[in-house]
Order: structure tokens, then sequence, then C-alpha cells
């Protein structure tokens, strides 16, 4: 079953080694050392990762060294950003509604300061 990069970032313990992995290239046991799970779910977290394409494994001798495909996270960027883009426009309109009001909130505010003035004169 090929897997899509969503299901890799879904979980946070791959989200985890993706950060690992994005500052060097490390074998399963330094992955490993870093969880407290069994080194056969760090794995099975590997054998996610690398079917959604975000790990690539190299054989080094006896050792599998994981390196990360960061590019490919890119889908997540474009799909997030659509999202972004819209929210920005909504919290931008939200910002401009409640400035507005709370400047006519003030112009009432010192009205009412003002004829409550204006009836202590009396």
């Amino acid at each position: 079953m090929r897997r899509d990069v969503f299901q890799a970032i879904a979980d946070p313990t791959r989200r985890e080694i993706i950060g690992m992995l994005s500052q060097r290239p490390l074998n399963l046991n330094a992955i490993a050392e870093n969880f407290d799970i069994s080194r056969p779910a760090v794995s099975k977290h590997i054998r996610i990762l690398t079917e959604c394409g975000l790990v690539a494994v190299q054989l080094r001798g006896r050792e599998r060294y994981c390196h990360a495909q960061l590019h490919k996270l890119k889908e997540v960027v474009d799909w997030t950003e659509r999202y972004r883009v819209f929210w920005t426009k909504k919290l931008d309109a939200l910002e401009d509604f409640l400035a507005a009001d709370q400047r006519s909130g003030k112009k009432v505010q010192t009205k009412i300061a003002n004829r409550k003035i204006s009836k202590k004169n009396r």
C-alpha cells in the first residue's frame, strides 16, 4: 500500500524522527535510542516514512542509515498554503471589524460620559 505524506506526519513519533533525520543521517539503532519504544516499532515508523518518500534507507556495511528527503514535505506546504491565505483574509477582516467596532465603541462611551457631565452641571 502506498501511503501519502500526510499519513507520515500524522504521528508525533514520525514527526520527531523526521526532525532528527533533517539534522543528519542516522542508523536505526541511533534513532531507536531516542524513544521509549521497541526497535521493531521504530523500524515500522521508518518503513512508513520510506513508503511516503520522506526517508531513504541506505545500506552501509551491516548498518542501515536513514536519510531525510524533505522535498516531499512541499506537498504539505502547498496544501496548507491554500488555507493560510484563506485564514489570513478572514482574520484580517475580523481585525478590521474589531478595530472599527472599538472606535465606534469609544465614540459611544465618550458621548455617554459627556451626557453625564452635562447633566451634573445642570
